[in-house]
């Protein structure tokens, strides 16, 4: 085999569509579009989007960077460093955030947060956890425990 005998397999190439050359082409007189009409134009076909005049859906839809979650959990939030104030190995709630005076304004349930340092061993039962909140009240040999509860 030659390069100059290469070519592709028998059938699997089509003629290219010659239009508008008689009818005997087949494709002549209006050449496959129709009868009139914007889409029997030359150039005439709408640009994506277009919904033949009515306001189109991407202007319709609010001009926003994200949709609102529809059942967004709203939590207490506290960071790590606020419980270092508090007295070693002391049960945290909410509702012991409170009457210390830490947390004024009840949110919803309490979620602890990792900024700043603890050096307090403390036991902490709270609705959430990040992640640097949890290794940081361990580190300090306190203890997470997760309640479904508005703790």
């Amino acid at each position: 085999m030659r390069l100059h005998e290469l070519g592709p397999k028998a059938g699997s190439k089509k003629r290219k569509r010659r239009l508008a050359r008689g009818i005997s082409a087949g494709q002549g007189a209006s050449a496959g579009k129709g009868m009139r009409g914007q889409k029997a134009r030359a150039g005439g076909s709408t640009r994506p989007g277009f919904e033949g005049g009515q306001q189109p859906l991407y202007r319709r839809l609010p001009k926003l960077k994200h949709f609102p979650l529809v059942n967004r959990k709203e939590y207490t939030t506290i960071n790590v460093s606020k419980l270092a104030s508090l007295a070693a190995n002391s049960e945290v709630t909410l509702a012991s955030l409170m009457e210390a005076g830490i947390v004024t304004t009840n949110d919803g349930p309490l979620k602890i947060l990792g900024d700043g340092e603890l050096n307090v061993p403390l036991n902490v039962k709270a609705a959430a956890f990040t992640a640097g909140a949890k290794a940081k009240i361990e580190a300090a040999g306190g203890t997470c425990e997760t309640s479904d509860a508005n703790s």
